[in-house]
């Protein structure tokens, strides 16, 4: 099978020749791999085994718009570039919607008919298109840019107290994210890929009430238009966290896949035996302590546990549950690939009950730190 048959075969929950793959790096990790890996211009990710391309468009893209020490993007955010022992990250310093409410009627989303803005997603058309899953993103589609505009103590107490401000808003920023990924299934995408981080490992950061109130209604919205566009179009939802209040909602709205089952906060395994048969699972790799941490035979533990758990009947892309960070050693990473391809496929594939996710991970921390103890 070709990756783009692999993925479109498990979305339509059916068994493909292995379980399919899609990991995501930071830019550190990236520079790190491709200078020790020796890989040139092409999707290094697709080099090292993925099946899927993720082309990314919009306030995704604006922590990492410049590298200056400070810099504003184009939705006139202010952000700080930070460096410290664990690696480099970016946070805003300056939220352009803050304090008066009047400064909503002058702002505007930045311009989503840019042609230059769909170059990318063009050239990865051109290049891997009906060979490798292709994916359109425009995530921190609404929750988050709201709270980037406005600073997310005040957001807050504006979805409990403002409702026509937050109405007016969510209205604006809606747009972007409508035109950016039409523009991409027009072009021929696969897959289109929203969401934002509304959980905390422990739970949701807004009651599902109000999730259901101010945003279900124009998710909705968006896959009923990107559906009856092209009723084949995959639609995926991200959110880190334990969103496990709000999967039935997305599901009864449309949604075709999850990501990124943050194993710490959400068992995929649970999740897969509760939606399986409605819902493509993706991600589920543990990056806190099994990608940092464990050996690279802990790394093919998780792997096989994981597949086991979740693949049966198709349905699971397999891949880190978020980015694989600069504390990552690139023989994990190796391992991780190798395992999929060499023990994901299907016909060696044995489904049996597997241990609990955070049992197993607890577990595998314990003996980490009993191994540190001990030298």
């Amino acid at each position: 099978m070709t990756s783009y048959e692999r993925v479109k075969t498990t979305i339509q929950h059916k068994e493909p020749d292995r379980v399919p793959v899609f990991a995501s790096f930071t830019s550190e990790m990236s520079e790190r791999l491709r200078d020790e890996l020796n890989v040139g211009s092409e999707d290094l990710g697709v080099r090292l085994g993925n099946d899927m391309i993720q082309v990314s468009i919009g306030i995704e893209t604006s922590s990492s718009y410049s590298k200056e020490p400070e810099f504003m993007c184009p939705w006139g955010i202010t952000w700080r570039n930070i460096r410290n022992q664990f690696g480099s990250y970016s946070e805003i310093v300056r939220f352009p919607l803050a304090g008066d409410e009047e400064k909503l009627s002058r702002w505007n989303i930045p311009d989503p008919t840019k042609k230059e803005l769909y170059e990318p997603m063009k050239r990865v058309i051109d290049q891997y298109g009906k060979k490798v899953w292709i994916a359109g993103s425009c995530r921190c589609t609404l929750f988050e840019t709201a709270w980037y505009l406005r600073g997310m103590d005040e957001f807050m107490v504006d979805l409990l107290t403002n409702e026509d401000y937050v109405n007016t808003l969510l209205d604006k920023i809606l747009e972007y994210p409508r035109y950016a990924l039409s523009e991409y299934i027009d072009m021929g995408a696969d897959m289109v890929w929203v969401g934002d981080d509304v959980a905390t490992q422990q739970g949701m950061m807004i009651s599902p009430e109000l999730w259901r109130k101010y945003f279900k209604p124009r998710y909705a919205c968006l896959f009923k238009e990107f559906k009856t566009k092209n009723p084949d179009i995959i639609i995926a939802y991200h959110s880190c966290g334990n969103c496990s209040e709000i999967v039935a909602d997305l599901i009864e709205i449309g949604l075709d896949v999850l990501h990124p089952l943050q194993p710490l906060a959400i068992d995929p395994i649970k999740v897969k035996r509760e939606y399986g048969n409605r819902l493509t699972l993706m991600g589920g790799l543990d990056i806190q302590i099994v990608m940092p941490s464990g050996s690279p035979a802990d790394v093919k533990a998780e792997t096989i546990r994981l597949m086991k758990g979740c693949g049966k009947g198709g349905g699971f892309i397999i891949g880190g549950a978020h980015h694989f960070q600069k504390d990552t050693p690139i023989e994990n990473i190796l391992a991780f690939y190798k395992t999929v391809k060499e023990e994901g496929v299907y016909d060696k594939l044995r489904f049996e009950p597997v241990i609990p996710t955070q049992e197993a991970l607890r577990g595998l921390e314990y003996r980490i730190r009993e191994k540190r103890n001990k030298t």
